[in-house]
């Protein structure tokens, strides 16, 4: 056995000094301070470290199909009353949407930008008891209403009921709406007066639109617009020869937010200088899955945007004034992912950093220590 124990005793890599022959200098006290020092705060970093989390990237192709996705906006026209303000959407598969009006909200603002009004976007309630009949006459007491669509009815069994249902008839048949004065709907409903009253100001419009996750746009139409031919015309450009298409987005994100996220467009501005034209973005969406230390998972788009004013003097006289989002999707997605640096890694930087300091804290000790010597040697040479 104590056999055993001399040949591990010969393995010793670190064999011990007698107390007697050490020798302790004031220089070699102030390294192992400042090593000391220098250790306990790489120690606090690293730790530091170790508590937070690190972020992975990872790009990899988009293989996603057949979803939909949200577009969360919210844009402030100085110069546009609420009433001629309206939301449009396409996309490249076909599917149109006009005049959206659902999780829309609409504040109408002073030239100053203060709040006036603050409404989801809908229609005016009725101001007369006894609206117009299809056949000429006021609706009587037990009689079931039905308007008159002015013309624009596909069969004899239709109704017009409100100045909304009316102005789609005309859509419908391709008809700008240029007698609205005259219908009996839109007075009832005081549209007209809520024109004349919003005059001169302003609209801060926002809200969420879900779309499908294809190429297509969405804009802000300064007028009702219609489809007709593949263009958009304006059925109120009556009231107004000209748009002021000023706006500010205060934001606008594709999908939920997630930390880290920048949407390049937030805080923009831009100020109409001509007579009419169309302001448009033109954006590359970027699918993004972000999955935090818990593992929750957020499914949502980064975007790049470039832009671009076109004046509608120099352009086809059917282009209708308005701010238009074309957006079109990368066929890579990003994924972030949050992770914690593993305990082993910890560890094992831990020890290099004590170990490294004490290396470097010895050699240094060792310099200062020789160089010391030597110096002593030279001058008790020169004395004698």
């Amino acid at each position: 056995m104590n056999t055993v124990f001399n040949k591990l005793r010969n393995l010793d890599s670190y064999p011990k000094v007698n107390e007697d022959f050490y020798s302790r200098t004031l220089s070699g006290g102030i390294i192992t301070l400042l090593s000391s020092l220098a250790i306990l705060l790489l120690v606090f970093s690293e730790f530091t470290l170790y508590i937070h989390t690190v972020t992975e990237t990872k790009l990899l192709v988009d293989t996603s199909r057949g979803e939909t996705f949200h577009i969360n906006f919210d844009v402030t026209f100085p110069a546009i009353p609420c009433t001629l303000l309206s939301v449009d959407t396409m996309d490249i598969s076909g599917e149109q949407h006009h005049d959206i009006k659902h999780d829309i909200i609409k504040k109408r603002i002073n030239a100053h930008g203060d709040v006036i009004e603050s409404r989801p976007d809908t229609i005016g309630a009725p101001k007369i008891e006894k609206p117009l009949q299809r056949h000429g006459g006021r609706l009587e007491k037990n009689e079931t209403y039905c308007g008159s669509c002015f013309g624009a009815e596909q069969s004899d069994d239709d109704c017009c009921n409100s100045c909304e249902e009316v102005r789609e008839a005309y859509r419908r048949k391709g008809w700008a709406m240029t007698n609205a004065d005259l219908i009996d709907q839109c007075k009832r409903e005081g549209f007209f007066e809520r024109i004349k009253e919003e005059d001169g100001e302003g609209c801060n419009i926002h809200g969420s639109l879900e779309v499908n996750r294809v190429a297509g746009n969405f804009h802000f139409a300064a007028g009702k617009s219609f489809h007709q031919s593949s263009f958009f015309f304006d059925d109120l450009i009556s009231f107004q020869d000209s748009y002021n298409i000023s706006h500010r987005i205060n934001r606008l994100a594709f999908g939920e937010y997630f930390p880290g996220a920048v949407n390049p467009l937030d805080g923009g501005q831009w100020t109409h200088k001509t007579s009419n034209g169309m302001y448009q973005y033109f954006i590359k969406v970027v699918p993004t899955i972000y999955t935090d230390i818990r593992g929750r998972t957020v499914n949502s788009n980064q975007y790049s945007v470039t832009e671009h004013f076109m004046d509608l003097e120099f352009i086809s006289p059917n282009a209708h004034p308005g701010v238009y989002f074309f957006y079109d999707f990368s066929p890579i997605k990003v994924t972030f992912r949050e992770e914690h640096i593993s305990f082993l890694h910890f560890i094992t930087n831990i020890c290099a950093v004590i170990g490294g300091i004490f290396t470097v804290a010895g050699i240094i000790d060792s310099f200062v220590y020789h160089g010391q010597r030597k110096i002593k040697k030279a001058e008790v040479g020169k004395f004698r």
